[in-house]
């Protein structure tokens, strides 16, 4: 089992009860990637499923959510692809901000 701390910042905590930071187990049978975590958080942290669409789109984190890996921007450690190690901190910082 892997163990890792998810943030959601930047106004992102409305969709997941108001609760900015999770500490999420992954059970899988070999070592869990970042898509593994994120289809965690939609089938099983996204209470309304009305808010699935702000947080995925088109199979994946939104563009204007910004998502780091141990405050390191996803996309220079893999992306989705990344392989979740035990204490790994990743973070979804939304960047859109209505006006």
């Amino acid at each position: 089992m892997t163990t890792v701390k998810v943030e959601f910042l930047g106004g992102l905590d409305v969709i997941f009860d108001k609760q900015r930071i999770h500490k999420v187990n992954l059970d899988s049978s070999g070592t869990p990637t970042v898509k593994d975590l994120i289809d965690y958080i939609v089938k099983n942290m996204i209470h309304n499923p009305n808010d699935v669409d702000v947080f995925i789109e088109n199979g994946t984190v939104r563009p204007g959510i910004l998502t780091l890996i141990n405050d390191t921007d996803w996309e220079l450690e893999g992306g989705e692809e990344y392989e979740l190690e035990d204490g790994d901190v990743i973070s979804f910082t939304s960047t859109l901000h209505g006006g």
